[in-house]
């Protein structure tokens, strides 16, 4: 198969397959099976490099590179992509990336931390970080995908602060543990795993976890930390 421009091999391997387990099975013959008689002692051969009939991925990279695939393509067609099959537009970057975000959460692939700084229908300069899976959880998140109200940070959120009246929150959520007595800034511990996400745009966001800032016209500013847990359920 030919490599589509600016894509590794690894890439290419990537797309083929819609989960790591995909792959695995690709790389198992029906001897390895026939001798085996278990097919996941034989996806773990696979995966340690034992067995095989291909490129040895490890887990982890497979993961971020098809991450990093799929936000690039849907970057791609940010002005024409749409939410739902009623064809409604998704006008700006930060939406569609909110957008898929939305359904790696809702399937639990992974967790999202949205820090947005904007100004609330006072004019009042807001800004605050959301953990996404639990606001997708009590709110209807159809009105901001459809552009009809903007997402904003409010004071039940993680954090909150009011740059007008300096009214500053902190909000453990079902999630992540708030920890904001840290000297060099305010840090989220996931509960599920209890790795520490660090948000301090000049240090690194933590264990298995990346920041993405988001170039956006509708609001001052947004970026996105996303924390896949390794942690087995």
């Amino acid at each position: 198969m030919e490599l589509e421009e600016g894509m590794t091999a690894v890439d290419n391997i990537v797309t083929q397959f819609n989960t790591y387990e995909d792959f695995l099975d690709s790389q198992i013959t029906t001897v390895d099976l026939y001798y085996l008689e278990d097919e996941s002692l034989a996806r773990q051969l696979v995966e340690l490099g034992y067995r095989g009939t291909g490129e040895i991925i490890k887990r982890e990279d497979f993961e971020a590179r098809k991450a990093a695939i799929e936000i690039a393509r849907l970057a791609e067609r940010t002005q024409k992509k749409t939410l739902t099959n009623r064809g409604k537009d998704l006008v700006d970057n930060s939406v569609t990336l909110i957008a898929f975000r939305h359904q790696h959460t809702k399937s639990g692939k992974k967790s999202s931390v949205i820090f947005i700084r904007d100004r609330n229908s006072h004019g009042q300069e807001v800004s605050g970080y959301i953990d996404f899976a639990h606001r997708l959880k009590t709110e209807d998140f159809e009105v901001y995908f459809n552009g009809k109200k903007k997402l904003l940070p409010k004071p039940t959120d993680m954090s909150f602060y009011n740059w007008d009246n300096h009214i500053a929150l902190c909000n453990s959520t079902p999630n992540y543990q708030v920890i904001s007595d840290n000297p060099e800034g305010l840090l989220f511990k996931y509960k599920r795993d209890r790795k520490i996400l660090n948000v301090d745009p000049k240090a690194q966001p933590g264990d298995n976890s990346t920041r993405t800032p988001i170039q956006t016209d509708l609001y001052i500013q947004v970026a996105i930390f996303d924390h896949v847990s390794r942690r087995k359920t």
